[in-house]
């Protein structure tokens, strides 16, 4: 059976979870809690199998695989159904460009660990963090719906009527986005996709109020 070692709030672990429902492979929930003793991925044990000590980390039979999106395209090449992306090369490198806005030029700004580093060593104020966080999503966010509108893909989901890689990197920055109460309305094309795939038993499965280690 697959291994995932996640945190139920962990964006990149999110969109892995995402994958292994949408594809409903079984698999082993080994929690990582990113908060708690310092930070457990901060401990020799979870050192020893990420060096880079970040959530998620999969396990394969004697396989290790790190960085979400690179475990979400193994997952898809071995696991081919349902498909998370499209077929065409053109097509593909679409929804690969939406998926990377979201885990390139929005995430890492708002990651756990650069938020701690500006409160705890920057000495950046909570309301000053706060604020940063909403302005790096809610910029991406502009960028991501002009993308989506213009170009002129999207149905249900991001591209046509079937969840794809962009769409499970979607979801957890919505997500994101509503814990620190930005209005995601602003942003229509945006919400109705993201109505659209928390319809799906897989993505309700995979929301990190569903994990086992959920707070």
């Amino acid at each position: 059976m697959l291994k995932l070692y996640s945190y139920f709030r962990s964006s990149a672990s999110y969109r892995v979870r995402i994958a292994l429902e949408l594809k409903g492979l079984p698999y082993e929930y080994v929690p990582v809690h990113l908060v708690r003793e310092g930070g457990q991925q901060l401990k020799p044990e979870y050192r020893a199998i990420s060096a880079d000590a970040l959530v998620p980390t999969l396990i394969d039979g004697d396989h290790t695989l790190q960085q979400s999106l690179a475990i979400v395209e193994y997952l898809d090449e071995v696991h081919p159904e349902p498909k998370l992306l499209p077929g065409t090369a053109l097509d593909r490198a679409y929804v690969r460009g939406l998926a990377l806005e979201i885990a390139c030029e929005i995430h890492p700004l708002n990651n756990l660990r650069v938020l701690k580093y500006l409160k705890h060593t920057v000495g950046t104020a909570e309301e000053v963090k706060d604020a940063w966080y909403r302005h790096w999503i809610e910029l991406g966010f502009g960028s991501l719906q002009t993308n989506l509108e213009r170009g002129g893909k999207a149905g249900r989901f991001c591209f046509g009527d079937t969840p794809t890689l962009a769409d499970i990197c979607l979801v957890p920055q919505v997500f994101n986005a509503q814990r620190f109460n930005i209005d995601v309305g602003r942003f229509p094309v945006i919400a109705k996709i993201y109505e659209a795939c928390m319809e799906l038993p897989a993505f309700q499965r995979a929301q990190p109020g569903s994990q086992p280690d959920a707070e």
